[in-house]
């Protein structure tokens, strides 16, 4: 992939240090004897700035730091020499755990909640988007908010991204619909959110369509992503739809997967793919994701090796 002309920049608002370890079984009420834990980075914004690096390409991670864990997820950030700019909060960052039952092979994922930030570190991280120079190729705005933060959040933080700079938002429930209405140039959403957002149920390709067609006419939206699991993605613009589906594998982890497949999506975009090559390499990359274990994320070699793979048909 050619390194686009101007940088990625992410915005993680509810970042966390990811731990992640691996046990026989998980049985309750019994000390379990897990194996060493390893901490990686984590947050939306964060894996997709890491992503867009794995993939060549340069990155900024701005993210809220607050506490000894914020300090320990600096450090991290640091020793994998990914550009970032943490914004100061005043409360805990937080951490999630993730634990591998052997037995099962099934994977446990606890979520911590996350800081309350106040109306000033709001507005700083509103500024802090406002000020970005020159403009980035792309804004990504990924994961979910901390606890109490006025679900208008990201749309306020759509509209104050410089001129020029295309917004990939990437989350759920309120914020998605507000930041939805903000008109982002992407969205991600599920099909359960789709249809949320479209107040429509969305249950075959057909209501994809129609539905992704709304928010592009209703909200200004360029190009909706819709996930489908399993069976795929949906990419849809003014200039029609693609299906793109990915090859069998085998599934270590399902952590960072759509994260994955942001980072490819707009680092294809930025250099002027048009949205069937963007949605194959954002599939390919995705699903390397999932090859690796714990909260590692996914190689390069895997998704040049994926990519020829990926069926992608109008849909």
């Amino acid at each position: 992939m050619a390194r686009t002309s101007a940088p990625i920049v992410t915005v993680t608002l509810n970042p966390a240090v990811d731990v992640s370890t691996a046990v026989d079984q998980v049985v309750a009420e019994r000390k379990l004897r897990c194996d060493a834990p390893v901490p990686e980075p984590g947050g939306g914004g964060i894996n997709v700035a890491r992503v867009v690096g794995e993939l060549g390409h340069e990155a900024t991670a701005l993210w809220t730091r607050g506490g000894t864990t914020g300090a320990r997820l600096e450090a991290l950030l640091d020793a994998l020499g990914l550009d970032h700019r943490p914004l100061p909060i005043a409360r805990e960052t937080r951490e999630h755990l993730i634990v591998y039952e052997r037995s099962s092979r099934r994977q446990f994922r606890f979520g911590m909640p996350g800081p309350v930030l106040d109306e000033a570190e709001l507005q700083a991280c509103v500024a802090a988007v406002a000020a970005l120079e020159p403009a980035p190729a792309f804004l990504v705005l990924s994961g979910s908010l901390p606890d109490a933060v006025p679900d208008d959040l990201y749309a306020r933080l759509i509209r104050a991204a410089p001129a020029g700079c295309r917004v990939a938002l990437d989350t759920s429930n309120a914020a998605l619909a507000e930041g939805v209405a903000a008109g982002p140039y992407l969205v991600k959403p599920n099909r359960r959110e789709l249809g949320e957002l479209t107040g429509a149920p969305v249950e075959d390709d057909d209501d994809v369509r129609a539905a992704a067609r709304r928010l592009i006419d209703a909200h200004g939206v360029a190009v909706v992503v819709t996930s489908l699991g399993a069976g795929g993605v949906v990419a849809s613009s003014a200039d029609g739809d693609w299906f793109a589906h990915a090859p069998p594998v085998k599934v270590r982890s399902a952590v960072g997967a759509g994260d994955s497949m942001v980072a490819a999506l707009v680092v294809a975009l930025a250099r002027g793919d048009a949205l069937d090559e963007a949605v194959r390499w954002g599939v390919a990359t995705g699903t390397a994701a999932v090859l690796t274990e714990g909260t590692q994320l996914c190689r390069r070699a895997d998704v040049e090796r994926l990519y020829p793979k990926v069926v992608v048909r109008r849909a």
